[in-house]
């Protein structure tokens, strides 16, 4: 999406199925250490009315449970 994400996301949101999560680079967990902002993406979601599911598909690097907590907190806007 050549960091233009949200962009894209009003641009073809009709053709979006199901979201899913991963650190950018390496597919880590989602925290602040990554480059894509997940709170402003769920947002941005919201306010174009989309109603599906977000899956947390990162590859944990610590703690599973922990990691999967945290992802979920981060996109729960």
């Amino acid at each position: 999406m050549h960091g233009d994400v949200i962009a894209r996301l009003r641009e073809y949101m009709p053709l979006i199925g199901p979201i899913h999560t991963a650190g950018v680079p390496g597919r880590g967990e989602i925290d602040d250490t990554q480059e894509m902002n997940y709170p402003g993406l769920m947002r941005a979601l919201i306010e174009l009315g989309y109603t599906g599911y977000v899956g947390q598909e990162f590859i944990p690097t610590r703690d599973l449970v922990a990691s999967l907590a945290q992802g979920v907190q981060i996109c729960d806007v």
